[in-house]
């Protein structure tokens, strides 16, 4: 027998505004709590949008793989003019055509292939460091991921001015994103208030920079091993068509926000746990010093850092890359047992879930061993989704897990990072999940076998 979902218990709303004050001030703390008070499926009222809070992993399942039925959330779609119809924003069969001529791309072996170039600029960062000097190891962690992924994209020492241009484009888009998330987006991009000039003159800026990029490597005439040039030259096998500039310009936003912002975060989130935890530190500092012995670390390497991997995986469950993200029912469906009315926005919140008592143990600690013998696989589908799940998982999956392991092992065993005593450090769920006011550290230079290449 379905029930209908806004018979379940919810939130107390009695405003016009339903629940979008207590969402917009704390979404974290405000979803954390609905989950534990109301269970599989909270139904809530977000100003006139019905809405509901999915924390059973087979409902998360059910939604994450019908990308028919369950398309993305009108605040997502917002990023359209941001990134076009990238993978990230497509829908339905202009996703489908984009992901099976983008697919090939990321094939592990293809990837494995940036992990020198990785490597390369995080030493390039650590030679600029000196012993003892504060740092805001957030903007560090942007500006080494951004010059990564512009050498993986265009294969080329990109200009400093284009480099910045593009990050000030992606900044700009992601303080724009939280002001509009904290008005359910009832103020739109095209109003000329200041923000939203701001932001509009920041894509112009960034899209001039992409299709300069664009033409010039049309021009070279040579396919390289570098991800625009495949894009460029991927070719669907039944039609034969390929992407055009637009297309091109699309993917390669995408790829540019995707590729650094997320890792960037985990990395930062990461020296945080390791700060406030000096013993899970101190192994992973064990475990390099015995694999690494103090030279730079390959991606054959990987697989013995097993440890460094467990820190990385424990540190997006804390602090997922993306903490919330939205479906919207394109239709009227059900959801389990329970019926759905089209235009529903379906709320999953990888923070709810990656702290669930349910599913983990002591679920505010930081114990990267929760990881050893397959804890992952032996997990419910739809609990830990750091990349998403479903057709629609983040197709750079492997690039950010083998860069952010790299990326661990290098800046680790050279220097060790201690947060600022009182410094205040907000976690921010916009698109990413953000650090609002950066995270400064002390940075210590490591003697011994870990200091000496």
């Amino acid at each position: 027998m379905l029930q209908d979902i806004f018979e379940l218990p919810g939130p107390e709303s009695n405003s016009i505004v339903g629940s979008l004050v207590d969402l917009g001030n704390d979404p974290l703390g405000f979803l954390t709590r609905c989950a534990r008070e109301y269970g599989d499926i909270v139904p809530m009222r977000l100003g006139l949008t019905p809405a509901c809070l999915i924390t059973n992993p087979n409902y998360i399942e059910q939604v994450l793989k019908d990308r028919e039925a369950f398309i993305k959330s009108r605040g997502f779609r917002v990023l359209k003019t941001l990134l076009g119809e990238g993978l990230l924003t497509a829908e339905g069969d202009s996703w489908l055509w984009q992901r099976r001529l983008a697919q090939p791309v990321f094939h592990q072996t293809r990837i494995n292939g940036y992990a020198g170039a990785m490597v390369d600029y995080a030493e390039q960062m650590i030679a600029t460091w000196r012993d003892r000097e504060i740092r805001d190891i957030h903007a560090d962690m942007m500006r080494l991921t951004l010059r990564i992924v512009m050498k993986t994209i265009f294969n080329a020492q990109v200009d400093e001015g284009e480099a910045k241009t593009v990050a000030h484009a992606l900044d700009v888009a992601m303080h724009w994103f939280e002001s509009k998330r904290r008005q359910n987006f009832l103020v739109w991009e095209w109003f000329p208030r200041p923000e939203n000039i701001r932001y509009r003159h920041a894509i112009a800026e960034m899209d001039e920079a992409i299709y300069s990029l664009i033409q010039h490597k049309r021009n070279s005439g040579k396919e390289t091993e570098d991800l625009l040039s495949m894009l460029m030259h991927a070719r669907d096998e039944e039609t034969g068509q390929q992407m055009n500039d637009k297309q091109l310009r699309d993917e390669v936003a995408t790829l540019m926000l995707a590729g650094h912002e997320t890792t960037a975060n985990a990395l930062s989130w990461t020296w945080m746990l390791l700060s406030e935890h000096p013993h899970v530190r101190s192994k992973l500092h064990s475990e390099l010093d015995r694999v690494l012995a103090g030279r730079s670390p390959t991606v054959e390497d990987i697989p013995q850092l097993r440890y460094t991997d467990m820190v990385i995986k424990e540190s997006m469950r804390l602090y997922p890359p993306v903490s919330i993200f939205g479906r919207e029912a394109a239709r009227d469906c059900t959801i389990g047992e329970y019926e759905v009315p089209e235009g529903c926005l379906i709320q999953i919140s990888q923070w709810v879930m990656h702290r669930h008592p349910r599913y983990f143990e002591n679920p505010l600690g930081f114990q990267p061993e929760r990881w050893e013998d397959n804890l992952e696989k032996r997990l419910p589908r739809g609990v830990y989704i750091p990349f998403g799940d479903g057709p629609r998982i983040c197709i750079g999956k492997g690039f950010a897990l083998m860069e952010a392991v790299l990326l661990l092992a290098t800046i680790a065993q050279k220097f060790q990072l201690d947060v600022l005593p009182d410094f205040p450090i907000v976690p921010q769920p916009s698109i990413t999940l953000r650090p609002e006011s950066g995270i400064k550290v002390q940075i210590e230079q490591l003697s011994g076998v870990a200091k000496n290449k």
